[in-house]
């Protein structure tokens, strides 16, 4: 079984970018998501298309909230990621840069978004177990793991740039 476990925070400052590794553009689009399980929608999954550097994939994850979440990860020639992104994604594509921040022995990935979602950098780390211990660099801000609207299969729907003040202060 394919279990991601991560956790998702807010990034304060640039102090990070001293420690990238890598950075690399990404498109991803959604083929299939209703929200998460448990709301309106019987969907108990989403269907991802994602073009990541030179490479592409079809992601299948499960939509529920939190640090735990089966996940299925299959390559796919890009020539048809791009097609299926440009004919078949439900809504708008989504657009950012990758960054992956080596720091005191964690990896993180630090995705810093644009278009409609400009403004909004988050960091992620993925973990062994749901309780592991997540170092503390100095440029991770709060903890958004449990709210939704981080969600990149919300940022499609409801972009950063649509978010009241509330919603970018809670």
């Amino acid at each position: 079984m394919a279990m991601e476990i991560e956790r998702k925070f807010l990034v304060t400052g640039d102090s990070w970018r001293r420690n990238v590794v890598r950075s690399e553009t990404l498109r991803q689009g959604y083929l299939s998501s209703n929200g998460f399980a448990g709301e309106e929608s019987p969907v108990r999954c989403s269907v991802r298309v994602r073009i990541q550097g030179d490479e592409a994939f079809l992601n299948i994850k499960e939509a529920v909230m939190g640090r735990a979440r089966l996940e299925f990860d299959y390559g796919i020639p890009v020539d048809d990621a791009a097609e299926m992104l440009d004919r078949l994604a439900a809504g708008p594509v989504l657009d950012k840069t990758r960054h992956v921040v080596r720091e005191d022995g964690a990896t993180w990935e630090v995705d810093v978004f644009h278009g409609d979602n400009a403004g909004l950098i988050v960091a992620e780390i993925e973990l062994e177990s749901a309780d592991a211990s997540v170092p503390q660099p100095e440029w991770l801000g709060r903890e958004v793991t449990e709210l939704k609207r981080y969600y990149n299969v919300s940022l499609v729907s409801h972009p950063y740039s649509r978010w009241t003040s509330e919603e970018r202060q809670s």
